[in-house]
């Protein structure tokens, strides 16, 4: 009689458990990433790209996206850098869940029309790799490239930018003098920031280093694959995936 009993309890456990674990684990993909999340969730945003087309948070949900900073005129670090995030977009450019979210550090000198210059030098400029392994554009190519609907070129409220820059996507780790005004800070930072489906970001990288990029690369690939629909119970427990 106490077995019959304990089997009894011992079946119920076992039934309560499972039926616990499979509504909490439904719609839970097993095969995601292991990419930790670093910075679980990046501030509400409204900027507008070289289309004069506005970029919001609301947009970009459920896509994975790269997030640099760069201005028009810079002539040291930005070219490289950019060199290096075409090949992303020449990778990923049929890809309909992934965009690149170039924003310009100077806002008060990178208007719309600047940005669309820009643009076309950008997708239109010829990759050549040089001897040391990395990247540089060279003349804008004859041919007519494909529509570009991945990479924008956005600007918007300067402080706005710099706060996304910095609490966001955390990849400019100055710090500000609290007297200085908004207007006479200046980031200039080479990483670019991985940011998932989710809105989370999920790798930083140096974009002026190849082998940073590369993996960035595979690191996208992983992300686009993940299928998580559902963060009910699991994503209460660990917001780490790993």
């Amino acid at each position: 009689m106490i077995m019959n009993k304990l089997t009894f309890y011992l079946i119920f456990f076992a039934a309560l458990v499972g039926g616990f674990l499979y509504f909490a684990l439904q719609g839970y993909d097993f095969s995601r990433s292991k990419l930790a999340v670093i910075n679980a969730e990046i501030p509400e945003f409204n900027f507008v790209n070289q289309n004069n087309q506005p970029i919001t948070k609301r947009q970009v949900e459920g896509k994975v996206y790269v997030a640099e900073y760069f201005f028009t005129t810079c002539k040291g670090i930005c070219p490289k850098m950019n060199a290096n995030m075409r090949r992303v977009y020449d990778t990923y450019k049929h890809e309909e869940q992934f965009l690149i979210v170039s924003h310009t550090c100077m806002p008060e000198t990178d208007s719309i029309p600047l940005l669309k210059a820009y643009e076309k030098q950008m997708i239109q400029g010829k990759l050549l790799r040089k001897e040391d392994g990395s990247y540089t554009f060279g003349e804008l190519m004859t041919q007519t490239p494909d529509s570009n609907k991945n990479w924008h070129f956005v600007t918007g409220d300067k402080q706005e930018l710099y706060f996304l820059a910095r609490k966001g996507y955390m990849i400019d780790n100055g710090k500000p003098d609290t007297t200085q005004h908004i207007n006479e800070q200046f980031i200039h930072t080479q990483f670019f920031a991985l940011v998932d489906k989710m809105g989370r970001v999920r790798g930083i990288y140096d974009g002026l280093i190849s082998d940073e990029v590369d993996k960035m690369m595979l690191d996208i690939r992983e992300l686009l694959s993940e299928k998580v629909t559902s963060t009910r119970f699991v994503g209460g427990f660990n917001n780490n995936p790993s």
